[in-house]
């Protein structure tokens, strides 16, 4: 009777022990709103119907939620609209890793020194479709490349005549900080998620 009465009771005392002691990894963490429909930024009435075209994908890509600064918090600030970004996207496991790799999404208006104005458009055309950027250097997968990899040549020859057509913003962006490094600045986890004690750090 004693026994039948333990192998009872022990999987409901376990299951009582495991539920008070659980740990929600996500308690740790602010939950945040990217903005992913950007503010108008009407084409010039002169422009192509492939610019349009270009700027219709974009919006669709939702490109200005990663490269426009504060855009993934929620508080885009326009004068950097596609100028790249302070705030960093992780490349590792922030469950697994207290200092996690991170990237700062890179300025894509057509500035000559911190943008893409000495790219030419088949460098840009390659950073888009298959991540390798214009030294031969495959970019991580953070940027979602692989996604816009089965995107036809009409939609990213539009894309590209978009982003030269973009005011050319002086916006240099950090470097990216290695795995186990400290990032000097916010960053944002699977897209919604920041660090609470990142946030504190960096007020």
């Amino acid at each position: 009777m004693l026994l039948r009465l333990l192998r009872w009771f022990c999987p409901v005392i376990l299951l009582i022990a495991a539920t008070a002691c659980h740990y929600n990894p996500t308690d740790d963490y602010v939950i945040v709103e990217p903005v992913t429909l950007m503010p108008d930024q009407p084409v010039n009435d002169k422009a192509s119907k492939e610019i349009a075209h270009g700027q219709y994908l974009v919006t669709l890509l939702a490109c200005g939620t990663c490269h426009t600064d504060g855009a993934s918090v929620g508080k885009p600030d326009m004068a950097y609209s596609f100028a790249g970004s302070s705030i960093d996207i992780p490349y590792s496991n922030p469950f697994v890793e207290s200092n996690p790799g991170v990237l700062y999404p890179r300025n894509i208006t057509p500035d000559e020194l911190t943008g893409i104005g000495n790219w030419t458009d088949e460098e840009i055309k390659s950073g888009i479709r298959s991540g390798i950027d214009r030294h031969g250097k495959r970019l991580i997968s953070v940027v979602p490349w692989p996604g816009y990899a089965t995107l036809n040549d009409e939609d990213v020859d539009d894309i590209v005549m978009y982003l030269r057509s973009l005011k050319a913003v002086r916006h240099a962006v950090p470097a990216k900080v290695e795995t186990g490094s400290k990032a000097s600045a916010p960053y944002v986890h699977f897209g919604v998620y920041q660090s609470k004690k990142n946030l504190q750090m960096n007020r």
